[in-house]
């Protein structure tokens, strides 16, 4: 199976706002994901250490999961999905923990 490869400079508009709302997405995750590890250092709470950990799966890994599997190994679209919800899915599972698993 091929795929197009759409370069920046040919990207539609449509394409760009896709691109920089999924890094925008993984940028404030990130911030608020290194706020609650704070949260955990400072209090030493691993509530909070669970619900950085969620973020970032949450929001970060799927981000990079697409940019570093695309680049490196193109595999088909349904196989970057995969990895994405798979990170998702352990994200929620650490972020509901974090809340009601840890005491």
């Amino acid at each position: 199976m091929s795929r197009n490869v759409v370069r920046l400079d040919q990207a539609s508009l449509f394409e760009l706002l896709t691109v920089a709302s999924l890094f925008l997405v993984a940028l404030f995750g990130t911030v608020i994901a290194y706020q609650a590890y704070r949260g955990y250092r400072r209090n030493d709470a691993p509530s909070m250490f669970y619900l950085a950990l969620g973020l970032l799966l949450l929001t970060l890994c799927p981000f990079l999961l697409n940019v570093s599997v695309t680049s490196l190994l193109s595999p088909d679209r349904v196989v970057i999905a995969l990895l994405e919800n798979v990170s998702r899915l352990v994200g929620l599972v650490a972020i509901t923990y974090s809340l009601y698993g840890h005491h």
